[in-house]
């Protein structure tokens, strides 16, 4: 247990009562984390599940896929910041035992994201062909990227609210909830991928439009299950005897002030990230492919960094809660040690299974002469990125967003698209130098976030 110690982990902190045994933190961590561990894993898997079957229409499809992407995840940018500043206001709250004060938050959660949705959705769904010749798109993949992103905008809804709803479950430490409610929408996404992508079992073979509308249907099943597990009185997040939906000052106080910082952060990171995808894209159709290809890589990395970073979330903010610093500051460290236990493994997976793992998408020579070289910088990356995100979730659940804000301005807005413009085309790079823009970019993130976790000062943040 000495990699977990407490009072290591406790650097210059000064105890606030007496310490847990380091056994007992360690199970609490894991065990808050690995139903968001495999929460986020299933959803990763979806997506390569996803573009597995996508990629049977040809590489074309994968990169028309990929570039919806970016541009969903920025109309999602202001959802997501409010699921993040209710997660953190429903951990502090059970920290201070206010189960009146947690369910307002999430009330009003879900009204404000009800009404955005409405207008967010209805602009995509109007302005999409220009939104993916704006991304990127090719001749060769416009239609079926502006296909794609019209149908899953249109049923966007389901999947905010659920968002939400999982949000508040995560924050009360429920995360098994959460789980199971992603666990039956992905597995109804995937059973009608099957059978409306080529058409199985009677079922029409629709293509792109089949693989968007099993996007849909899964995010409704999910919806529908999301809204049944906040039913109940007896769980920390419930709605059940909430008579007046209506807004108070202090909540909306709270929650426009840790919105507003995690909104900024979403939209420096999705502006980065959608510049980076066009920077990439013009190196052509197959290297963006074979990009998107290493990208469900990172996507299952980040999944295991966002399953720990859920749990410190929930764990941080309890803490800070109950006015018990010294347990924040553990918790955070466990789960950034096993970040790093984690990170080993997906290194390992990366260089010994890197070629078989692109087998799976595409047999093309161009594309699979790629794959090696791919997989030994996503080897690297996987280190500086699980731990990136477990900082940065510790920062969050003490409601220190505006530093993470400027620290992804700085380096996903403008340090990413810089260096990848820089070594693909300046240099003459290619896909090398979109994969080294990567790791600078998330080396020098990783330093800021985790200078800021050890300067200690997140702690005396007040939500």
């Amino acid at each position: 247990m000495y990699f977990f110690n407490n009072k290591k982990l406790l650097g210059d902190v000064k105890p606030l009562g007496a310490l847990p045994p380091t056994k007992q933190m360690l199970s609490n961590t894991i065990r808050v984390a690995w139903p968001s561990m495999v929460e986020s894993l299933l959803i990763s898997s979806v997506i390569i599940i996803n573009t597995i079957m996508v990629s049977s229409l040809g590489p074309e499809a994968i990169a028309a896929v990929g570039l919806t992407g970016q541009p969903r995840l920025l109309a999602l940018a202001l959802f997501i910041s409010l699921s993040i500043a209710l997660s953190a206001i429903v951990a502090r709250r059970k920290g201070q035992n206010d189960k009146e004060g947690a369910n307002k938050a999430h009330i009003q959660t879900l009204l404000i994201a009800v009404a955005f949705t409405i207008l967010i959705s209805s602009l995509c769904v109007v302005f999409a062909d220009g939104i993916m010749r704006f991304s990127g798109s090719a001749s060769d993949t416009h239609e079926m990227a502006t296909t794609f992103f019209k149908i899953t905008m249109a049923g966007i809804g389901f999947n905010i609210i659920t968002l939400i709803n999982n949000a508040a479950h995560r924050g009360a430490g429920n995360t098994k909830i959460s789980m199971k409610t992603t666990m039956i929408a992905n597995v109804v996404n995937i059973i009608f991928n099957y059978l409306l992508i080529g058409g199985n079992f009677g079922f029409p073979a629709l293509g792109i439009r089949g693989a968007a509308i099993a996007t849909v249907i899964g995010g409704g099943v999910g919806f529908v299950v999301s809204m049944i597990s906040v039913l109940f009185r007896t769980e920390f997040v419930s709605i059940v005897g909430i008579t007046k939906m209506r807004f108070d000052k202090e909540t909306l106080r709270v929650l426009t002030n840790i919105t507003s910082g995690t909104f900024a952060e979403q939209l420096f990171m999705r502006i980065g990230f959608m510049s980076y995808a066009i920077i990439v894209a013009k190196l052509g159709t197959t290297i963006f492919a074979t990009y998107q290809i290493g990208m469900q890589v990172l996507i299952l990395s980040f999944a295991l960094g966002d399953g720990l970073s859920i749990a410190a979330v929930a764990l941080v903010g309890r803490s800070l809660g109950e006015e018990r610093r010294d347990l924040a500051r553990i918790y955070g460290g466990i789960a950034q040690r096993l970040g790093v236990l984690f990170s080993l493994i997906v290194a390992i997976l990366c260089i010994t299974l890197g070629k078989p793992f692109f087998t799976l998408f595409a047999h093309e020579p161009q594309i699979l002469q790629y794959a090696q070289m791919t997989m030994w910088y996503l080897s690297v990356i996987t280190f500086t990125q699980i731990s990136m995100i477990i900082y940065s979730g510790c920062l969050r659940a003490a409601g220190d967003v505006k530093y993470i804000a400027m620290v992804s301005l700085v380096c996903i807005t403008f340090l990413r698209p810089l260096a990848g413009w820089l070594l693909c085309f300046v240099f003459d790079l290619g896909l090398h130098g979109a994969w080294m823009g990567i790791v600078l970019e998330q080396t020098v993130r990783l330093v800021l976030v985790a200078l800021r976790f050890r300067g200690g000062k997140w702690m005396y943040h007040r939500i």
